[in-house]
């Protein structure tokens, strides 16, 4: 008897990798092997291995991959300032690329031929996870079961568990498409289908109060960072995962980081979604702020443009690729002075900037001042403007010169 063929699939034990497993052994001659990664979902994890092995896995992977999420995703990010649409802080997007980095670990190891995950033919993270594959191991097969399989929604997907008695953390009642790591807290479905509903606050944030119950007196904390990267909150110095949670906390306890966005999928359509981001809204509030002080004008309004187009390929799922890596050495080289300390006020969902400090701040008090002062000749800027408007003004003299010809308006 020939020895089965092996397939990795991304196990999380929610709705959708629930009932893969069973449907794999159903429709392919595969020995199903689960793959389980810890990016801080804030759950117990061990009994996800009773689970797969339950419902039909050989065996299964737990990774702890927390740290290097932060690391090597999240504060690349971070340093970027990339924002998808302006509002999105990729939560569930960057997450993606280390899951199938892991997966494509796995499946050499294990000698698989072909890796299976649980996103919808709708969504962006079947994108990113079958990009990282193909940039990492572009021999393996990938299995789709959204894709191909009966099932068109989520009721039908809770019909296929209950027929066989598998566990699953969703009723028909209770439906949000829920994704969580360190990072974040992503919602979708349900009720936030229909953009006009407002989102029922009280019901759905489980990483933070709302802010109108939020404290009445403003929080202060404290951020340091060396190279764009923090390192100490409040004076105390944490590792990567301990600052995020520390941060969580803070934030959440403030209703800092609801997100409400409708936003622009990669296959095209819009969706419109709810993600709570308290620890990652302040990061990027007091990073902003010590670029504002550490930054030259060029660099930092380059860097701005840079960081849209790096957010964009993070969303898409293009994270291994020549240009994100060429944008992240581009990105590295403009923190070389982005270190120092950001005060800020939080207060009922607010993030207000209550002082920067910086031994590489360009900001000069005595060029700056209203006051008095001998470092600055006023009467220089005569001559600046001039030179600087003198396209202008030639335009002007062009116009004045022809009017009354047709062709100039």
């Amino acid at each position: 008897m020939s020895q089965k063929e092996k397939v990795i699939l991304a196990y999380s034990g929610g709705l959708d990798t629930s009932i893969i497993i069973p449907w794999l052994k159903e429709n392919y001659d595969y020995e199903v092997i689960a793959m389980a990664a810890d990016v801080g979902q804030g759950e117990e994890l061990e009994p996800l291995n009773e689970k797969a092995i339950k419902t039909g896995a050989s065996k299964i992977y737990i990774e702890d991959l927390k740290e290097e999420f932060i690391t090597d995703f999240i504060f690349p990010t971070l340093k970027a300032g990339a924002v998808y649409e302006g509002k999105y802080l990729l939560g569930t997007s960057f997450a993606r690329p280390i899951i199938a980095k892991r997966m494509v670990e796995i499946a050499l190891k294990e000698g698989a031929t072909a890796i299976a995950h649980g996103a919808t033919g709708k969504g962006n993270d079947q994108v990113r996870f079958e990009l990282t594959v193909k940039a990492l191991a572009p021999h393996l097969k990938i299995i789709a079961p959204w894709r191909i399989w009966n099932i068109r929604s989520r009721e039908d997907a809770i019909e296929y568990a209950e027929a066989r008695n598998i566990p699953i953390p969703v009723s028909k009642k209770d439906n949000y498409s829920m994704d969580r790591n360190l990072w974040h807290l992503s919602h979708e479905g349900s009720d936030l289908e229909d953009p006009w509903n407002e989102p029922q606050y009280d019901k759905i944030l489980k990483l933070m109060v709302p802010p109108e119950k939020a404290p009445d007196k403003p929080t202060y904390v404290e951020i340091y960072f060396e190279k764009g990267i923090p390192k100490k909150v409040n004076g105390v110095e944490y590792g990567p995962v301990e600052l995020i949670e520390v941060l969580n906390k803070i934030g959440g306890e403030n209703g800092i980081g609801i997100v409400d966005i409708v936003e622009n999928r990669l296959v095209g359509m819009k969706s419109r979604g709810v993600y709570e981001t308290p620890g990652g809204t302040i990061l990027y509030a007091a990073h902003r702020e010590l670029e504002l002080l550490c930054l030259d004008r060029d660099t930092l309004h380059y860097k701005d443009i840079v960081a849209q187009r790096f957010a964009e390929l993070v969303y898409y799922g293009q994270w291994y690729t020549p240009l994100r890596e060429a944008i992240s050495a581009f990105v590295d080289v403009t923190q070389e002075t982005v270190t120092g300390t950001v005060r800020l006020k939080l207060y009922k969902g607010n993030v207000m900037s209550a002082g920067a400090k910086s031994d590489y701040s360009l900001y000069n008090e005595k060029l700056s001042t209203f006051g008095e002062d001998d470092v600055y000749n006023q009467k220089d800027a005569e001559g600046f403007i001039n030179l600087f408007g003198l396209p202008m003004k030639v335009q002007a003299l062009m116009k004045e010169k022809n009017k009354g010809n047709k062709v100039i308006k």
